[in-house]
């Protein structure tokens, strides 16, 4: 036999303790039990950026614990009963500027960072305002390809700025989170592939549907070009404009971070960044209280009541959120209420709930079941998460 041929015994090898992370292709379809760990450590499954805090740590002013029981279909039930039926992570709420209510489950700590899913896009929304004070911006109706010129032979031809911001750039993109091939799983997986410049050439891609500004659609896409927009405009990286503009104003008490496209590329404005519980609620105030904290107006006079204009009406049949918490409008990133209220919704239960005139905010981390988990007993997560909120008021 020739030494070519000859074959040689495996050589053992130690077996070595490993920690498994869950396929972050997956992120949008995981089991809810893979929710609950994943969310927490976004930053192991794809690249990040980090939102730097500063040195001058605001302090957290504390109220009277919010002693709460509520109603919800007839039934009384309690903060816990609430916390256990809904799989809630973290629960905040903000009374006059300070915090009456912290609780914390899912093996979640004070400091520990959650996946903020796309509420994220309703915060970068705010950024804007901030780059027009700064010059940077000219005007929310600029073309977008004046900042992005590659999208010139793009649906995203025609789009501005302010349709961005409204979702209604009237572009061909599918947001089914069930379906492994719509845009939405395909830009997912984009992200868990670490792809340079992989995202912008799917956007590059997607065809022209409806003329720009006549109709809302739902679209991941849009904030991601708004926040390449942002650093275009800037000259700057988004999480640096973050930290500078909203973080260490507000004296944030924990680093941050975006999601990026690619190890050290651009960062994702729509979703999956991660956060403490205690900064989204800072977040919260600084929009309950119209850009202004403790006295110095971090953000551009009256442009959180900008952002608060209804642009679109939801259609009825958008989503079962939509109708269980009472949303009816979209303003810039910003979803509203009849009654003056704004949210900003995040997949599978995050949600920041901010009432300006009550001086009122709430921030609510959880795990949602995705629909294939979804069994015959599935409650409606978000109409109790409305009773709450009304308790809370």
């Amino acid at each position: 036999m020739s030494a070519a041929l000859k074959t040689h015994p495996s050589i053992p090898r130690p077996a070595l303790a490993r920690t498994h992370l869950p396929r972050s292709e997956d992120f949008l379809l995981w089991s809810p039990c893979l929710q609950s760990y994943g969310y927490r450590i976004v930053d192991q499954l794809f690249a990040t950026r980090v939102i730097q805090r500063g040195q001058d740590i605001r302090p957290t002013p504390r109220g009277d614990e919010l002693e709460l029981d509520y109603e919800h279909q007839g039934q009384p039930r309690s903060v816990e009963a609430f916390m256990d039926r809904n799989s809630v992570a973290g629960l905040l709420v903000i009374r006059d500027g300070e915090v009456v209510l912290e609780r914390y489950g899912l093996g979640l700590r004070p400091g520990e960072r959650w996946s903020t899913m796309s509420t994220v896009k309703s915060m970068t929304a705010i950024l804007v305002g901030a780059a027009i004070r700064d010059g940077a911006i000219d005007d929310i109706d600029d073309p977008v390809v004046r900042y992005l010129p590659q999208l010139r032979d793009s649906g995203y031809a025609k789009v501005t700025v302010r349709q961005l911001m409204t979702m209604s750039s009237g572009v061909g993109w599918t947001e089914d989170y069930t379906d492994r091939a719509s845009d939405v799983n395909r830009y997912s997986k984009s992200l868990a592939d670490k792809v340079p410049g992989g995202v912008l050439r799917m956007l590059q891609a997607v065809p022209g549907l409806h003329a720009p500004g006549t109709r809302w659609h739902y679209n991941t896409g849009d904030t991601y070009l708004l926040g390449c927009v942002l650093c275009a405009a800037t000259k700057r990286s988004l999480s640096e404009y973050m930290s500078d503009t909203i973080w260490k104003p507000c004296g944030m008490q924990d680093d941050a971070f975006y999601t990026l496209e690619s190890e050290d590329g651009q960062e994702i404005a729509g979703s999956r960044a991660g956060m403490s519980l205690r900064d989204m609620g800072r977040f919260a105030w600084l929009i309950a209280s119209d850009g202004v904290m403790d006295g110095q107006q971090v953000l551009p006079a009256g442009w959180v009541e900008k952002v608060a204009e209804r642009a679109f009406d939801i259609p009825r049949d958008f989503h079962p959120s939509r109708l269980s918490l009472g949303l009816t409008g979209y303003g810039f990133g910003w979803w509203l209420t009849d009654d003056g209220a704004m949210m900003a919704m995040g997949h599978s239960g995050q949600r920041i709930y901010v009432n300006r005139a009550e001086k009122l905010a709430l921030v609510n981390l959880a795990v949602y079941p995705e629909p294939r988990y979804v069994n015959a007993q599935e409650h409606d997560r978000d109409a109790e998460l409305h009773s709450f909120i009304r308790a809370c008021r």
